[in-house]
């Protein structure tokens, strides 16, 4: 599923720089690292995974919703422009405009991703934790 979801978006990549007249086959020259952007990465995960386990709980219906907002507002409020998900990373390596990544700088984004995704899940799981009668 993984690899389906990493063409899907270099797919989804390439399109849209067929659209804008770019060449089909770019890599990012889009420098994007230090620990700055690495942890604006990290907000970005963490926010995007509690937004959709906040959606489970309360609202199912509104989870494409509420993480479609999430990811534009999370855009403007992160130093990293909010990729929050590895293969939008990859994707986005492989597009060379403002908001591409250097192959060089994607595993430590998919590293921040994965610490994110992972405070996100903790957090997530503190806050819904079922507490059983005393």
């Amino acid at each position: 599923m993984p690899r389906a979801r990493s063409l899907a978006a270099f797919l989804a990549c390439s399109l849209c720089t067929q659209c804008s007249d770019l060449p089909l086959w770019q890599v990012s020259q889009t420098v994007r690292t230090g620990p700055a952007q690495w942890l604006a990465e990290a907000v970005a995960t963490f926010g995007l995974v509690l937004t959709i386990f906040c959606c489970l709980r309360a609202a199912r219906d509104a989870i494409a919703y509420a993480v479609g907002l999430y990811i534009t507002s999370a855009y403007w409020f992160t130093a990293s422009t909010s990729f929050a998900n590895p293969a939008v990373t990859i994707a986005r390596s492989l597009s060379d405009t403002f908001a591409g990544i250097a192959p060089a700088g994607v595993a430590a984004f998919i590293a921040a991703q994965i610490a994110g995704g992972l405070m996100g899940l903790l957090v997530a799981g503190m806050l819904f934790r079922s507490h059983a009668p005393d």
